[in-house]
């Protein structure tokens, strides 16, 4: 696994050949484009096909991957026909093929389908020119990174052909067929001005909404439950005023902060720089209750050109009250400072995104969002005269994707999720460093018996509830059959990195193969191990009888897991996607992903397995696990032995191989890597001075020599006699002389 890493690095991404005219005549022309009747030959690099009805052309469609990336899940492209009529609006969407596995066993496609149908009527040509951003679509739980892709893939794709003047709608021109050239702000430190003048002409926008705008909006949504659950209150009361302004631009910064106040700011700023101004009151905070110092503002979002920002703490300025007369006092300010590598341009339309969010369930929340649009007024802009069509610089028709491949809207959607992930890779990445403590300062925990069992139960509970149920991060033998598909047929970083914490993880499990071998994930990263090992310590505290199979039977068991894995990896050499439908071998996705919301059969299986395991612990994991097998190959590449052994262990003393949860040592004494879950077990009852037959005879042998040195030598000392205990147990008085007299 680590040396695939390596090759990972060397790796180059694929080039798909165009593939439109395989799909088109799957389809009828209505199925693709409403009230088309004939869908004419793919034309033109990238290829796209014109829609006709009654000899008319209603527009054009494409297939997404000729385009643009679209790598799923599964490691491959997932294939979709996009149609847009001549202005450039989405008219219709066919997923045609794909080999995602969440979608081929588990979600059913017409979940996923309705989820891009939320596209189907955008107009794309606003897009293209940067003035609004691409509509997200509806999550689909349990397949995120798939619907991720699959819209991204949309949007991205049609904005390439419109820009590219393919689709009939591309950016703007003026009359005498010029485009507008750029405009530049005014130089000077402008007029102050008051609070009434800066909101008439725009230089402070405002989105006010009531507690009824909301409840009506959430009733709209098409989510029940949050319509069932209203903001309580008077209808008519101010759910939230929200204001927002450049004030970077120097009039508008001199008018709301003041001279001193817009002095500091410039002082602050980098050459370029930008700042904006937020302001609101009501009964919804745009700062959220949950702020907290060091971490990001997760209700307020800047856009421009379809490029997302989060402010962060260190962005952040509190303003007491804003300068203009006559101004509202407005309980919260915020000054944000727009980081210089956002390339926020103050000339261009953007926009300040609201999330609303309402509680409807124990942990579950709707969401909503509101835009605040922005665009400084002209009075601060110089317009310099339109550049003629001649000297335009715009890709010319037919033009690959390659023209636009510098534009900011062409920013990989994994840096989005990224950016979208921050607090989950954070938290991602202290667990693995507190856990990397843990194994370094292993012999410390376990001389605290008490506290190393507090330890790896709360980091198993972490693991199930947080990484496995909350994340989804669970790590399946698939991730290793796509990847070992990509090294052959090519792959594309923006896969990998599309799932942070599953490339977070898999980067963490490749170091601490190295290290530890396969347990460090087997034993301690893995959701559905971290269940059936809590589920198990259950049973014993319920007295469920505990069965240990006999050792020759148990070691004839070992080897099923790596003959399933090695017929998982001999399939996938023939077919990927039916490899990865065998693969449901492991319940994996059934009770973390899907959490057991599924059809009975997979439910089923997955429940027998839990019940397994509580009469033999981990059963899954000992007998049956292809991830665990897949794991265990290049685990015999570590370069350290952390388990300590005596020389007893094994011969006579079998204590440990007794108490070894999945019993992964051998009678003889050894531990066998490609069977230990790292559990530390074993390493508690090598310190520990009660248990552990060594280690007891070790203490007997000393206090019996403390006890030996305690015995006063004959007639020397006072007082009473001494009393000592003999190895039969017997007391008896200690010889000594009687003290001479005076």
């Amino acid at each position: 696994m680590s040396v695939a890493f390596l090759l990972l690095l060397l790796a180059a991404p694929p080039a798909f050949a165009a593939r439109l005219g395989e799909f088109l005549p799957r389809l009828q022309p209505i199925e693709i484009f409403p009230g088309a009747d004939r869908i004419g030959p793919p034309q033109g690099e990238p290829p796209i096909a014109a829609a006709y009805a009654a000899g008319q052309l209603l527009g054009y469609v494409w297939l997404n991957t000729d385009v643009t990336d679209a790598t799923g899940y599964s490691g491959k492209p997932i294939h979709m026909l996009v149609a847009a009529d001549t202005a450039g609006v989405i008219r219709g969407i066919r997923l045609v093929d794909h080999k995602e596995p969440i979608v081929l066993i588990g979600i059913p496609e017409r979940r996923i389908v309705e989820a891009l149908n939320k596209l189907v009527g955008t107009a794309m040509a606003p897009i293209a020119r940067g003035e609004i951003r691409p509509p997200q679509p509806d999550i689909v739980s349990g397949a995120t990174v798939t619907v991720l892709v699959m819209a991204d893939s949309v949007a991205r794709s049609a904005v390439r052909l419109l820009r590219a003047g393919r689709l009939g709608a591309g950016p703007a021109a003026t009359a005498d067929g010029g485009t507008p050239a750029a405009a530049t702000l005014l130089p000077g430190p402008g007029e102050i001005r008051d609070w009434d003048s800066l909101l008439g002409d725009g230089s402070v926008r405002r989105l006010h909404l009531t507690i009824e705008e909301v409840n009506e909006a959430f009733g709209r949504s098409g989510n029940q439950a949050a319509a069932n659950t209203p903001e309580p209150g008077d209808p008519d009361e101010t759910f939230i005023d929200l204001y927002a302004a450049l004030v970077s631009v120097p009039a508008i910064g001199r008018s709301l902060l003041g001279d001193t106040g817009y002095q500091a700011l410039t002082a602050r700023l980098s050459a370029g720089q930008q700042a904006i101004l937020v302001a609101g009151e009501g009964v919804y905070s745009f700062k959220g209750s949950g702020y907290v110092r060091g971490g990001i503002f997760d209700r307020i979002e800047l856009i421009q050109d379809g490029r997302p920002l989060r402010f962060r703490d260190r962005d952040h300025t509190r303003l007491g009250d804003i300068e203009a007369d006559g101004a509202p006092r407005l309980p919260e300010i915020a000054l944000f400072t727009v980081p210089l590598e956002f390339g926020l341009d103050p000339t261009q339309p953007w926009q300040l995104q609201l999330l609303v969010q309402r509680a409807i369930g124990a942990r579950d929340k709707a969401f909503l969002s509101f835009e605040l649009g922005y665009r400084l007024p002209e009075r601060y802009l110089s317009q310099p005269a339109a550049a003629p069509a001649a000297a335009q610089t715009a890709p010319p028709p037919g033009a690959g994707p390659e023209a636009a491949a510098e534009d900011p809207l062409e920013e990989p959607l994994w840096q989005r999720i990224w950016r979208a992930k921050t607090w989950d890779v954070g938290i991602t990445a202290v667990a693995l460093m507190i856990l990397t403590g843990i194994f370094f300062f292993q012999d410390h925990l376990v001389r605290r018996p008490a506290l190393y069992r507090w330890v790896r139960r709360g980091f198993l509970i972490w693991t199930l509830v947080w990484l496995g149920w909350y994340a989804n991060a669970q790590l399946s033998v698939v991730n290793v059959i796509t990847f070992t598909s990509a090294l052959v047929t090519g792959f594309s970083w923006d896969y990998f990195l599309t799932a942070p914490l599953i490339f977070l993880l898999w980067c963490g499990v490749a170091a601490a193969l190295v290290f530890w071998g396969r347990g460090v994930f087997c034993g301690w990263l893995c959701p559905f191990g971290a269940l059936q090992e809590l589920l198990a310590n259950l049973a014993q505290r319920l007295k469920v009888p505990q069965i240990t199979p006999p050792w020759g039977l148990h070691e004839r068991l070992w080897p099923i897991k790596y003959v399933v894995f090695l017929g998982l990896f001999g399939v996938s050499l023939h077919s990927v996607a039916l490899a990865e439908q065998l693969a449901e071998v492991e319940p994996f996705k059934t009770a973390i992903i899907l959490k057991f919301v599924r059809e009975w059969p997979f439910v089923l299986y997955a429940v027998a397995l839990l019940a397994a395991g509580l009469f033999i612990e981990r059963f899954f994991c000992r007998y049956l696990c292809p991830l665990g097998a897949a794991l265990a190959i290049p685990g015999r590449m570590r370069t350290f032995e952390w388990l300590k052994r005596w020389p007893e262990c094994g011969s006579p003393c079998q204590r440990c191989a007794r108490e070894c949860p999945v019993q992964s040592i051998h009678p003889e004494g050894n531990i066998n890597p490609n069977e230990c879950i790292y559990c530390m077990h074993c390493q508690e009852l090598y310190r520990a001075e009660d248990r552990c037959p060594h280690n007891i005879q070790r203490r007997l042998k000393r206090e019996k020599q403390i006890a030996l040195s305690a015995v006063p030598l004959p007639g020397v000392g006072k007082g009473p006699p001494k009393i000592s205990i003999t190895r039969t147990g017997k007391t008896e008085a200690a010889n000594s002389a009687p003290a001479p007299g005076p």
